[in-house]
């Protein structure tokens, strides 16, 4: 069962091959097994197994939708009722949120069971997730390798087959990068495309949720439950409601209304992307790249090409900038966040303290790694009185540059292409000792996320030599608002490859 995609798993729910009960059951104990990968952080048997049964009376009654009885993990980075929500940090080691997350509540209502929380860098810094207090995690694919961070909990639950399907989110690549590193599908939306109502929050206007599964079309069904505009959430958008799943399988056509494209599946039509422009930024493909990586993503392009699909050169020129700018951005806001931390209101509080100032110290010396200290220093250095102006707001004027740069390139083609990080997979505790080297590993996903557009990662093959079971991922970067238009991209590439559906050897 637990290498079937969301489809196949639905097939088997309705034609009683399979009870949601025995399918929890089934990726508990799969879960149990591979406990050495540090995937997941808590599960709970009694509170998975309660929601499987009510999915349970769902399917007998004939009330079931497409994803009623699936399991599912999530990101610590959303609070639950039934599970701890730690964000991987010592800070809230203990913490029981009193309600769930946007996300959590709207997979809950279309039927989807949760089988645990997932492993994360420390409140989302880091891009390895070598930051959780609660130990690393390690690659399906390499156990000697990174699975990418943050959200590297959740891909590499994916990618084992630990679950189907997992919650990601995404500051500037965490649902991209670790789905690259893991060889699996994971899309981040457009800003403000998913409430982030309940998710702990790190960088207010750069974090966005998204899914992580095998494919795009598992990703299209889930991203159908997750998006819609959430009255609890300032920053989400009131976008009209739509199928993400109305354009998979049909040829490319730019000018169809979504009413003229069929909104319940896929034809069996061979791939047709006639028309489709492939934007390739050449500040992507300099010299920073890997060969190994550049190999893969120039082999998945000839593909696209075959498909009739036409490449553009673009260029992005601002693409350097993005990681200071993400750095100082980031790093600003999270410094205001995490000012709620202080012992006093939730989380951790130091056992010995002399006065209300030794209080806050202690807690949060406690409390914080060191990555986290790293970006709350930097955060309040370049917030501080005589640097605001100099690094803060500069800063956001060359954000907006950024996202001018990007609209230019859109003038040029349909949907661009790219490497989501230069290198394959990292050896586990090559880069912590050199933050700054793990930052640079950022440079090709920070750009779209200071933008607010919407990215994925599809897998395209494997390094060489000795990498060569560590995946590569592809990038698409998509306009505003066209993740239906990425996902027909993306699965009109998966129809004709395998690559995401090559699992690690022994699952």
């Amino acid at each position: 069962m637990h290498q079937k995609n969301l489809a196949e798993l639905r097939l088997a729910l309705d034609t009683k091959a399979v009870s949601a009960v025995e399918l929890a059951q089934h990726f508990l104990a799969r879960i149990e097994a591979a406990n050495a990968l540090n995937a997941l952080l808590e599960v709970n048997p009694e509170a998975t197994l309660a929601a499987a049964t009510q999915a349970d009376v769902s399917i007998a009654h004939g009330h079931a939708g497409p994803l009623t009885g699936i399991p599912i993990a999530h990101k610590d980075v959303f609070v639950t009722r039934d599970w701890k929500s730690t964000a991987g940090s010592n800070m809230l080691a203990h913490y029981v949120s009193p309600f769930d997350a946007t996300v959590v509540e709207r997979l809950a209502k279309a039927g989807m069971v949760c089988v645990g929380k997932t492993n994360m860098d420390e409140f989302g810094m880091g891009s390895s997730t070598e930051n959780s207090f609660f130990g690393l995690t390690q690659n399906p694919w390499d156990l000697a390798a990174v699975p990418g961070g943050s959200s590297g909990g959740s891909a590499a639950a994916v990618a084992a087959r630990l679950v189907s399907a997992a919650t990601g989110s995404d500051t500037g690549g965490s649902i991209r990068q670790p789905a690259a590193f893991t060889g699996v599908t994971g899309i981040k939306p457009t800003y403000g495309r998913i409430s982030r109502y309940g998710m702990i929050a790190f960088a207010s206007s750069l974090d966005q949720a998204g899914p992580i599964a095998v494919s795009a079309a598992d990703c299209a069904l889930l991203l159908n439950a997750l998006a819609g505009f959430d009255p609890r959430d300032s920053t989400s958008l009131a976008h009209e409601t739509e199928d993400f799943n109305r354009y998979l399988g049909h040829a490319w056509n730019p000018q169809a209304h979504p009413s003229q494209s069929a909104t319940t599946g896929q034809t069996q039509e061979p791939p047709n992307l006639k028309g489709l422009r492939i934007g390739l930024p050449k500040e992507y493909f300099s010299a920073g790249l890997a060969a190994e990586v550049r190999s893969a993503l120039e082999t998945a392009l000839k593909v696209y090409e075959s498909l009739g699909a036409t490449l553009v050169e673009i260029s992005l020129p601002k693409t350097e900038l993005s990681i200071p700018v993400y750095y100082v951005l980031a790093s600003a806001e999270a410094s205001s966040n995490f000012s709620r931390f202080d012992g006093v209101r939730y989380g951790h509080r130091a056992a010995h303290y002399r006065d209300l100032t030794d209080l806050y110290q202690k807690t949060r010396t406690e409390g914080f790694g060191a990555e986290v200290k790293r970006r709350i220093l930097v955060g309040t250095y370049v917030l501080s009185h005589g640097y605001y102006d100099a690094y803060y707001v500069q800063a956001q004027k060359i954000r907006r540059l950024i996202a001018q740069d990007f609209q230019q390139g859109f003038a040029q083609c349909d949907v661009m292409m790219g490497p989501v990080s230069p290198t394959v997979a990292w050896n586990l505790g090559e880069k912590t000792d050199d933050p700054l080297h793990m930052y640079l590993a950022d440079i090709y996903t920070l750009s779209i996320s200071l933008a607010g557009l919407p990215g994925m990662s599809i897998p395209c093959g494997f390094g060489q030599n000795t990498h060569s079971s560590r995946p590569v991922g592809l990038q698409i970067i998509g306009n505003y608002f066209s993740e239906a238009r990425m996902l027909q991209i993306a699965h009109a590439f998966q129809q004709v490859t395998d690559w995401h559906t090559r699992m690690p050897e022994g699952v």
